[in-house]
């Protein structure tokens, strides 16, 4: 019987890789056969992270990274398969998500930008390749994101309790799992900023990318004065459907609400790592029903044992476990979604939850482009 694989993509809001997981979907719950990081260079990081953020509008910049982005994911589907010792021609697809520079689903023409063009891809691996899910959503009415929640929900629903997934990732969002199968129950959105604000503001101040197992948090102390002016952004206090970004959380943002006080900067760390932790736990608190029973985790806060440690002090007694243990491993959680969304378009099923994105209606999700025809 021919396995039914396919391969998920995507670089986060961090920019540190390109993830890359080779799913198979034949049995009921999918299985990652294998998975690699592949790392982005430095200069192309820069002038994506430069892209990322209002200012950086140079057109030509922008299409030229959106083929450097391409070929770099193709690249990384490449040498997966060369890994796993898999033929090309035995993928059926390739989901892309893409490396977001912009996400904007307020206003008049809310829009989001994902570059990484899916035609290199395509072309360079020879696999068809499905990308630019998004938009499609946000054409019904909806926020475009999150979009894994609709994994999370096909893979980890149990009928005899209420589950959450939290992905900790560069931005935060939740996932609440009804254990009824109603559809229109299922909730989820984006609480606030996870590791992009502990990113970045670790390597502004460190040689290195991430503040390891949230050492140098563990150093500082919380300054209340500071935690408490984050707490008030209004984008906490607004209802779902929500979803955000570092276009509102990045350095500028925490310099504004540091009022050019004089603050140690291990204790900035230390403050972020709070407020990463008491969004997140306010936001699972004030889920319809209060905490759900169980709370897996996933995404590269994982391995951050002060964030998980504060997270599991606010949130006592629910008990929190990574998604390793209910079968999909945490750093993958998010590349296997986009594989499960290329699947989804592929046979024509919907890959979105409008009672997650707030769209009118369910919708078939992403632009296929074909593998090459020899």
């Amino acid at each position: 019987m021919k396995r039914d694989l396919y391969v998920g993509l995507l670089s986060g809001t961090s920019v540190d890789g390109v993830d890359c997981a080779l799913v198979d979907f034949t049995s009921a719950f999918p299985t990652v056969l294998a998975h690699r990081s592949e790392p982005i260079s430095n200069p192309l990081r820069t002038a994506i992270l430069a892209a990322s953020h209002p200012g950086g509008d140079d057109l030509h910049q922008v299409a030229t990274l959106d083929q450097q982005i391409g070929k770099a994911f193709a690249k990384a589907v490449l040498a997966l398969l060369a890994e796993a010792k898999v033929n090309a021609r035995d993928i059926i697809a390739i989901g892309s998500h893409g490396q977001t520079v912009r996400h904007y689903p307020s206003g008049t023409d809310p829009y989001t930008v994902q570059i990484g063009d899916p035609n290199q891809i395509a072309e360079l691996t020879g696999i068809t390749t499905v990308a630019d899910f998004r938009r499609r959503d946000m054409a019904a009415g909806g926020q475009g994101a999150p979009l894994a929640p609709a994994l999370h929900v096909a893979s980890f629903r149990d009928k005899q309790e209420r589950r959450g997934v939290l992905n900790l990732g560069g931005i935060a969002n939740i996932t609440l799992i009804p254990a009824t199968h109603d559809p229109a129950d299922n909730l989820g959105f984006d609480t606030g900023p996870s590791n992009t604000l502990l990113d970045a503001w670790f390597r502004k101040h460190k040689n290195g990318d991430f503040d390891k197992d949230g050492h140098w948090a563990r150093q500082g102390t919380v300054d209340r004065e500071l935690l408490e002016s984050m707490l008030s952004e209004p984008y906490l206090s607004l209802s779902p459907p929500k979803s955000t970004g570092p276009e509102l959380f990045n350095l500028q943002w925490l310099q504004g609400h540091m009022r050019n006080r004089q603050i140690p900067a291990e204790n900035v760390q230390a403050t972020l790592l709070e407020f990463t932790c008491r969004t997140a736990s306010d936001a699972i608190q004030s889920l319809p029903g209060g905490s759900p029973d169980r709370l897996l985790v996933c995404g590269g806060g994982v391995h951050n044992g002060a964030l998980l440690g504060r997270l599991q002090e606010l949130l006592a007694p629910t008990p929190i476990q990574s998604t390793q243990e209910y079968g999909i491993p945490p750093d993958w959680v998010e590349a296997v979604a986009f594989a499960w969304l290329a699947r989804q378009s592929v046979q024509g099923l919907a890959g979105n939850l409008p009672s997650v994105t707030g769209a009118r209606h369910s919708s078939v999700l992403g632009a296929i482009y074909p593998g090459r025809l020899n």
